[in-house]
């Protein structure tokens, strides 16, 4: 049997202005793909994976419709240069935005279901930040969404979605999709899984999966800072029992929207310079502040350096700020080189919108990896150490400070742009704080720009009902 494999996997604030293109994603193809550890679970006997396209890049602003289309186009005769095939796995993320496009993933695995034809199944995996629409639904036979945020179970994930196509195909049982959709979009700042109510929410889904009928069970966040139609926050269930997936669905809902008012910011949140006021009378260390509004991972620009001149005002020692986008400023410090001072504008490379800093800065360390979009530099503005980078890229891991000569742990303060921390930064955050700052990926929710989503929505609307109404995909409604 033969099941293809391939995505695209991003997600876009439309409040940005800095599109994606073509070169900011990672792709796999061929061989390249299979051989990948983020695919390296496909092993299974008597099954043939055909790799087809996988494209992926950091979270941003709107991919570019040319970038989108071409990487459409590349996928789809991928896709029919592999038929026959006996199932599609669509490893997706689900909050696309393209522009001058509306639910770029319900074109995406509409066009792949009229390759594939009716009888081949179709599972995807997805972020439980992505937004779904009725049209990606009636697509679907298959359907499993992270259960964490911070996202430690990708894999698993991946490796549901994959083996329930895989069962489906050795037993000839078809599965189907029920989804509610709910009324509520929150960020997942407000949502982790590691603080309640989501938490008890999210565990209460695996127990949903013994029931008879159900095989997977999921509950979407949504993503918030996408003003589009699709966006909102979902339940969705893949099951053998129409009925019994449903109702499940309904439950599932109507748990999220009665927890609604109880979701809150895990750490300590609040403006940046009451944040700055309890770092500086921390008696441990290292404090790690997230700049949430210019998160990389959450589809900000990354180019702000509203934290960097606060910090230069209080005349900060011992802080270290990871990182800034510039590519300007990184050249102009490999043009200068290491131990040259040089005045530099930090910010404000992207996004016009974005605050910068003139600063005179020693460069202390520069990293070449081979190609120029991918290099880095370390340089000191008085007691705070910046790493700029010539891409956008979040610095969640240990190793991204170790590449570089640093040690977080040793460090008074560590900024770093993020919402919630990652799973190997939270553990050394003695104490964790969150900046409301500002950028494309605000925590103002109530009054961002809303002129395109469907209305009413909470925390957008407060004041109407609500009762879940599952509906089935058009696929088990036949």
């Amino acid at each position: 049997m033969r099941i293809a494999v391939g995505g695209i996997h991003t997600e876009c604030s439309t409040y940005s202005p800095v599109l994606m293109a073509v070169e900011d994603f990672r792709v796999l193809r061929d061989a390249d793909l299979l051989g990948a550890e983020y695919f390296n679970f496909l092993d299974a006997n008597g099954i043939e994976h055909v790799p087809l396209l996988h494209a992926r890049a950091v979270p941003g602003g709107p991919v570019s419709r040319a970038a989108y289309e071409a990487f459409k186009a590349e996928f789809l005769e991928r896709l029919k240069a592999a038929l026959p095939l006996d199932g599609l796995y669509l490893a997706m993320h689900g909050a696309i935005n393209v522009e001058g496009m509306d639910d770029a993933e319900g074109d995406w695995i509409s066009a792949a279901r009229t390759v594939v034809g009716p009888d081949c199944p179709i599972a995807a995996s997805y972020d439980l930040h992505g937004n779904l629409s009725q049209r990606i639904i009636d697509q679907l036979d298959i359907f499993a969404a992270y259960r964490t945020a911070p996202h430690i179970d990708v894999r698993e994930t991946m490796v549901r979605a994959w083996s329930m196509l895989v069962e489906t195909l050795r037993t000839g049982n078809r599965p189907g999709v029920a989804w509610a959709k709910v009324p509520l979009l929150l960020p997942g700042e407000c949502t982790s899984t590691e603080d309640e109510p989501a938490k008890s929410i999210y565990l209460g889904l695996p127990p949903f999966d013994a029931q008879p009928g159900i095989l997977d069970a999921n509950l979407m966040i949504g993503y918030v800072w996408a003003d589009e139609p699709r966006a909102t926050a979902c339940a969705v269930v893949t099951g053998t029992d129409r009925q019994a997936a449903l109702q499940a669905a309904e439950v599932i809902a109507q748990q999220y929207w009665n927890a609604r008012e109880n979701f809150g910011f895990g750490p300590v949140t609040g403006p940046l310079e009451e944040m700055l006021d309890i770092a500086a009378s921390a008696e441990t260390s290292p404090v790690i502040l997230a700049d949430s509004a210019d998160n990389p991972t959450g589809g900000g620009v990354g180019d702000r350096a509203d934290v960097l001149r606060a910090l230069i005002a209080r005349d900060w020692q011992g802080a270290l700020l990871a990182g800034i986008t510039d590519r300007p400023a990184v050249e102009a410090c490999f043009a200068a080189g290491e131990g040259a001072t040089l005045a530099l504008r930090i910010g404000g490379s992207l996004d016009p919108a974005s605050v910068s800093a003139e600063v005179s800065a020693k460069v202390l360390r520069l990293d070449d990896s081979g190609a120029a979009a991918d290099r880095q530099a370390v340089v000191g503005v008085g007691g705070v150490t910046i790493v700029l980078a010539a891409r956008r890229r979040p610095y969640h891991n240990i190793e991204d400070f170790r590449r570089l000569g640093l040690d977080p742990t040793a460090m008074r303060l560590l900024v770093v742009k993020s919402g919630y921390l990652s799973p190997e930064l939270a553990p050394i955050a003695n104490p964790n704080l969150m900046a409301l700052t500002d950028g494309v990926v605000n925590q103002d929710i109530a009054h961002l720009a809303s002129h395109r989503r469907a209305r009413p929505v909470f925390p957008f609307d407060r004041d109407f009902d609500y009762a879940p109404a599952a509906t089935l995909s058009a696929r088990w409604r036949e």
